[in-house]
This record gives C-alpha cells, sequence and structure tokens, in this order.
C-alpha cells in the first residue's frame, strides 16, 4: 500500500496536526472500477498516537487485501472530546477531518463507504462517531473500549489523577458537554432503524471487561451488537492485531483478487 505522513493546520485545533494514511496501490485500485475508496477511520488508544497502528499491528497487509483507505489521525489524550479545558478534538475528528481527508484523497464521501475503529480510547471515540453521527458511518468497531466512560467508578477501580483528567475533558458531571459525551445518552435516544453496524470486542483479563459487559447487557441486543470475549486476553497489541483483523473481514468489503 502507499503510506502518507500527512501533516495539515487544523482550522478547529488552531494548530498543525498529522494522520497517517494508507492507500491502495494503483493496480488494486483498477479492481474498483472508478468508485471511491471505502475508507476506515482507525482511532488510537489514550497513551498513543497516530503511529500506533501502523507501527505495531499488520494493518497495512490486512487493508491491502480489501483496496481499504485508512485514515489513522493524531489526537493526543482527548478522548475525542470537545474538551472543557483544551481543544476541540470531537468537532475535529467528526467534522473537520473526514471533510480534508475526502478533499485531498479519493475517498468515499458516503455513508455507505465510511468506517469507524478504535482501541481503547480510540474504541469510545468509535463507538461515539456511530451513536452521534449514525447517517455518516455504515459500521464501527470498538476494541478493548471504555464504553461506560461516565459510570467507570461504579465497574472498576479509578485512580484520583485520572478522573482529574477526565475532568479538565469531559467538564463537570451536570453539564451538558458530560452528557453528550457519555455513551449510554447517545445509545439511549437513538432508534435501532438509524443505527450503524456494531462490533465490540474485549479480553476477560482486561481492566475494560467489566465495562464492556455492563454496557453489552444494556445495549446488545437493542443494536445487535456483535460481541466477542476472547478468554485470558488483556489490553495488548497482540489482542488488537488479532481482532482488526476480524474487523475487517466483518465490514461490508469486496475482498480483491491476486493480492500479495
Amino acid at each position: 500500500m502507499i503510506w502518507n505522513d500527512f501533516h495539515f493546520f487544523s482550522r478547529t485545533l488552531d494548530m498543525e496536526t498529522a494522520a497517517y494514511v494508507l492507500l491502495p496501490e494503483h493496480k488494486d485500485i483498477g479492481q474498483l472500477q472508478g468508485e471511491p475508496l471505502p475508507t476506515l477511520y482507525l482511532l488510537h488508544g489514550l497513551s498513543g498516537d497516530h503511529t500506533n497502528w501502523l507501527r505495531r499491528t499488520r494493518i497495512e497487509q490486512f487493508a491491502a487485501q480489501y483496496a481499504l483507505a485508512v485514515v489513522m489521525p493524531a489526537a493526543n489524550r482527548s478522548f475525542y472530546t470537545d474538551m472543557a479545558h483544551g481543544a476541540k478534538y470531537w468537532t475535529f475528528v467528526s467534522e473537520e477531518l473526514p471533510s480534508v481527508m475526502e478533499t485531498y484523497f479519493p475517498l468515499c464521501k458516503t455513508r455507505e463507504g465510511r468506517f469507524a475503529a478504535g482501541l481503547s480510547m480510540g474504541g469510545y471515540g468509535a463507538m461515539k462517531l456511530g451513536l452521534a453521527r449514525p447517517e455518516r458511518y455504515a459500521a464501527i468497531a470498538a476494541l478493548s473500549a471504555p464504553l461506560m466512560m461516565q459510570q467507570m467508578p461504579e465497574v472498576t477501580d479509578i485512580d484520583s489523577d485520572f478522573m482529574r483528567e477526565m475532568a479538565d475533558i469531559f467538564g463537570d458531571g451536570e453539564t451538558e458537554r458530560t452528557k453528550n459525551a457519555d455513551l449510554t445518552h447517545l445509545a439511549d435516544t437513538l432508534s435501532p432503524a438509524d443505527a450503524p453496524r456494531f462490533y465490540a470486542a474485549c479480553g476477560t483479563a482486561d481492566f475494560l471487561y467489566a465495562a464492556n459487559e455492563a454496557f453489552m447487557a444494556l445495549y446488545q441486543r437493542k443494536f445487535d451488537i456483535q460481541y466477542h470475549t476472547v478468554p485470558d486476553a488483556s489490553h495488548t497489541w497482540d489482542f488488537w492485531n488479532a481482532q482488526i483483523e476480524k474487523v475487517l473481514e466483518w465490514l461490508p468489503l469486496k475482498r480483491l483478487e491476486n493480492v500479495w
């Protein structure tokens, strides 16, 4: 595939930012017969950056089988949120980023060819895109994601420094900002008829396993979420590498011929 280290000025963030963009080879694009490229917006985790997926997994090899474009943006420790004390990363990832990418690259501009996925914090961001912008995405995958962010003190142990960081990101618990960042609020208000397809996976040894189980107990049946648990798997790149291959197999993509 063609790897682009794409740097640009974000008006939303008011600063230079970056994204890795994978594009199919010319010979593989030809199999699409002139159609724009289906695109996966692939989001990194809290302690990572936009380079992680390419450096730590085989996403390039997996995506090449489908002539899939993959956009991996930098989002810092933002939880893909318009932060109470910080930049507007939700506006960036949900509005500006697709617009910029679809301007400079031959990417699909319709819901049917636009997907989002992520790990940990990025899984939260992907799920939020699906629940809050269902008209823009056909399928969403959340891997080892904190799906109950606003309820996490109830389902797992959280240290005080992390909670203060979350307050800087999400604001006071009573604010509209927090409400709109709460996946349970978004899931409660979204009609199943309007929702994209959902895929979620978490290892049973992951510290976010309880949060995933709690979210699925509430919403798996409502949205027919394809939910996978892996015994003894934890919060690791081995797990995410295996799962992103399964996600691409699950997405509504045409597998190419004679790809090596």
